[in-house]
């Protein structure tokens, strides 16, 4: 009778586990963040939402659009949320109606970044990028982006590639802005160099290869972290990018994607992200000290501001001005 109470025991629980396993919510999410980033925050979210499986594909937001792209082609998308910092990328999604509309109920607390804002796309976190240098030869940090063209960081600045990094051209588009491509010119003159991405040219200042370059604040902050000899300076003039997440349209984990989203718009999402060195849009949380990074709201009230329909039409043409000056020298 003991043995028959086992059996019966066991086989009710692998039927309820079966059951369970098919009514359990799936999600799929592509980013662009950092493994520390995505990784900490399915952490959070599965233990919020043990009944919804997630899965992620981190790469850089190139490689994931054209996995969209050619996804799209096969007749389905197989995410069911896009997160990257290619801003311009979700105003063509937007303009070709994959993205789901929704407002989540964590609106009211956040910084919007987007004046033309409609629900298709709401900004994650705001990232900030300043000089990041080199502590061991830089001795006097540099306080405007004017300093970066000095004799001394002369072949010594670098900047990733923007026709590979979305961060990267948004970076040097908003620098064009404000300074003029006179400003590239100055930095070519001066032995400027291009990085394949934004994680090498840190690498490289780390090393002592480069002295400075455009540094996003998550990446320094985290070799700062690991012990690296580098600070993040920030001249008056902020870059500061958005990093939006998107529902795509016709998911059919819609309920799965939207609790997702919230998640990553609550209090405890966002303290996960001040937390790993990066500034989040939820008003009122503040990130480590030890990062040294400015309030959300400073942030974005020193930010150069962005005309996201110039920085869309304009980003083929660019490139190719970039590079044709940087590589002129």
């Amino acid at each position: 009778m003991k043995k028959c109470s086992i059996l019966l025991l066991a086989v009710t629980m692998l039927v309820a586990s079966a059951f369970s396993a098919m009514a359990a919510e799936k999600l799929i999410v592509y980013t662009s963040m950092k493994e520390s980033i995505i990784g900490a925050l399915k952490e959070g979210f599965t233990k919020k939402h043990p009944d919804i499986a997630m899965d992620y594909q981190s790469a850089g937001a190139g490689k994931l659009m054209a996995k969209v792209a050619t996804e799209r082609q096969s007749g389905k998308i197989m995410a069911d949320v896009i997160w990257t910092s290619e801003v311009p990328d979700f105003f063509n999604m937007r303009a070709e109606g994959i993205l789901e509309k929704y407002e989540s109920p964590e609106l009211k607390f956040l910084i919007n970044p987007f004046s033309d804002y409609d629900g298709t796309f709401t900004a994650v976190r705001l990232g900030t990028l300043g000089i990041a240098y080199n502590t061991r030869y830089v001795k006097q940090a540099p306080t405007q982006w004017s300093d970066v063209i000095k004799p001394e960081y002369k072949k010594a600045f670098g900047i990733a590639n923007p026709a590979l990094s979305g961060t990267a051209y948004m970076s040097i588009q908003l620098l064009v802005d404000k300074f003029g491509w006179e400003y590239i010119e100055k930095i070519s003159k001066n032995g400027g160099r291009i990085g394949k991405g934004s994680g090498q040219v840190v690498d490289d200042t780390a090393s002592g290869d480069l002295l400075a370059c455009i540094g996003v604040d998550y990446i320094v902050n985290d070799k700062i972290k690991k012990g690296a000899s580098l600070a993040l300076a920030y001249p008056p003039e902020m870059l500061v990018i958005p990093s939006p997440v998107a529902i795509f349209k016709g998911t059919p984990n819609f309920e799965a994607a939207k609790k997702f989203v919230d998640y990553l718009l609550s209090e405890e999402g966002q303290k996960i992200l001040a937390e790993q060195g990066t500034l989040p849009v939820r008003k009122g949380i503040t990130p480590p000290k030890e990062y040294n990074l400015p309030t959300s709201e400073e942030a974005f009230a020193r930010g150069i501001k962005i005309d996201y329909q110039k920085v869309l039409t304009e980003k083929e043409a660019s490139i190719k001005k970039f590079t044709d000056i940087m590589m002129s020298k």
